[in-house]
């Protein structure tokens, strides 16, 4: 389970420190950081993936990611005094990003690439520094592997840290890249790891959604990310998974109602009979509403639990009836697996929140930066570039 998240130099996550909790739960007004806080995790995942760069890309390049405030706020600025302005800055321009879990801590460090390198990818960003170190918090005498520019170090069996790679790539990641059976074993460990973690927040209930229609279908034991597998999901639950489980989630939703899969040449399709119809509705015919709750009763309840899922907004499409039943589906699911639910339904947040092992964070704006009122944040510390 993940203990700790960081994030600094993000949006406007200039620096946050969360314990994380078996749920938790991330709420806020509208533009409070919520997405940006949901999207942070989802680059540290796409750090495993060989994706980071590529991801950071995408929202628009390391420029349009970072801080767009200050450094750092003064006392007179706080007050409303002087205006807020920039000022003589004293570390570098950088976005970094971290957790720790139960054995072991990763951060990363990016930065903005050596002006007159002469490539048409200058743009781009560089990862200047990471590390893993067993424990909570990141120190010389814990760490276990380390990059600073090139170079990649890893402790090996007698204790030393030995260069395994010297001449990595600024866009090249040691998690991907030094994560070796024999030399890197924590490291691919850790890499694997933060491979299974699932994002849940393109799940499509549109007209032309990929549920809807039938799919040729193998065993599902994950959904994917968009629901387009759903049929094969839920048919690999009732075969390997928790049949029980899902059932009474569907009926916690809808009562009476229950979920087939019709397999005609290979192409899978859902059906839904709920009561009083004399004939089970296809998927295509589900409202929006119903077919979000099944597409995450599939998500949740997976044969092949994630150390790791993260909801962002779930209440889309929702009627506020089904709002009980989805929190005692994450209630269920959190036995397993740790989930992180962001979230602005009042309803969800308040089922949720008094469970035993749930954490809730409201965050809230001041002068453009996220803020989240976590009493005692824990202990955290940066690799060095």
């Amino acid at each position: 389970m993940i203990l700790t998240l960081a994030v600094s130099g993000y949006r406007s996550l200039r620096d946050v420190v969360l314990p994380l909790d078996r749920v938790t739960l991330v709420t806020g007004a509208n533009g409070s950081g919520k997405s940006s806080l949901y999207r942070s995790i989802r680059l540290l995942a796409d750090v495993a993936q060989g994706r980071a760069i590529a991801s950071l890309a995408a929202e628009g390049g390391l420029q349009s990611t970072l801080w767009a405030g200050p450094e750092a706020f003064s006392a007179g600025m706080k007050r409303g005094d002087v205006p807020v302005q920039g000022t003589v800055r004293k570390g570098v321009v950088s976005l970094k990003l971290g957790f720790a879990d139960e054995d072991y801590g990763y951060a990363i460090d990016l930065g903005l690439p050596v002006l007159g390198a002469g490539s048409s990818f200058s743009m781009d960003p560089e990862i200047k520094a990471e590390a893993l170190w067993a424990g909570e918090v990141l120190s010389r005498s814990n760490e276990i592997a380390g990059r600073n520019g090139p170079v990649a170090r890893v402790m090996n069996s007698k204790g030393q840290r030995v260069p395994v790679i010297q001449n990595l790539a600024g866009f090249d990641s040691m998690m991907t890249h030094a994560a070796d059976p024999r030399d890197g074993l924590e490291l691919l460990v850790m890499r694997e790891r933060m491979r299974a973690w699932r994002f849940y927040d393109h799940l499509r209930t549109d007209r032309d959604a990929p549920a809807r229609y039938p799919r040729i279908g193998t065993r599902t034991p994950v959904l994917g990310a968009d629901g387009g597998d759903l049929a094969a999901a839920v048919q690999t639950i009732l075969e390997i998974g928790d049949r029980a489980a899902f059932s009474e989630a569907i009926d916690d939703a809808f009562p009476g109602g229950s979920v087939g899969i019709t397999v005609s040449d290979g192409y899978f399709e859902l059906q839904m009979q709920q009561k009083g119809l004399l004939r089970p509705l296809r998927a295509g015919e589900l409202s929006d509403g119903t077919l979000r709750y099944l597409l995450l009763a599939a998500a949740l309840l997976s044969p092949r639990p994630a150390p790791l899922i993260v909801l962002n907004e779930p209440e889309t499409s929702l009627h506020p009836a089904l709002l009980e039943p989805l929190a005692r589906l994450i209630s269920r699911a959190a036995e397993s697996t740790q989930v992180i639910v962001v979230s602005h339904a009042d309803d969800l947040v308040s089922w949720l929140a008094p469970q035993p092992g749930c954490l809730r964070y409201e965050l809230r704006k001041e002068l453009g930066e996220t803020v989240v009122d976590a009493p005692g944040p824990p202990r955290w510390a940066w690799p060095k570039r």
